[in-house]
């Protein structure tokens, strides 16, 4: 018995995503066409898809996230089972419909933050990388 595609069945090209916000019912959007109103909210996306999500409320400072696509562990699975089972056309057929992937990070969880906060917290990040790269060491090699 030949199983072909085992991801694309058992896992499908699309996943839910979610996002959540503190405080609840900001609005969301999505670089591929999504929208919802006031979070938290639910979308139905593909798998292979990656893609930016812009979280906004009035009084506080919009925050825009990458959403990776990548394979999972589950993909890994089926991907597995292709090769035991299937063959290479069904790890094909898995990895163009996307079903081998997740969206990372899901759930988005976001605070969002005062436009006050959000320059502070900016600063802060900044400072971080600066004593990073301060402290890292030299590059390259020495005889």
């Amino acid at each position: 018995m030949s199983l072909p595609a085992c991801a694309t069945i058992t896992r499908g090209s699309s996943q839910e995503f979610t996002v959540t916000s503190e405080p609840p019912g900001a609005r969301v959007s999505t670089s591929n066409g999504f929208q919802c109103d006031a979070t938290p909210c639910t979308f139905r996306m593909p798998r292979k898809d990656e893609f930016r999500a812009t979280v906004s409320m009035d009084g506080y400072a919009p925050q825009t996230f990458d959403i990776k696509s990548g394979i999972s562990g589950g993909g890994a699975a089926g991907l597995a089972g292709n090769v035991i089972f299937g063959g290479v056309i069904g790890g094909v057929v898995d990895a163009s419909s996307g079903a081998l992937n997740d969206l990372t990070p899901n759930p988005l969880a976001v605070t969002l933050r005062t436009p006050a906060d959000q320059a502070r917290w900016d600063a802060e990040q900044a400072e971080i990388a600066r004593q990073a790269a301060a402290t890292a060491p030299a590059s390259g090699r020495s005889n």
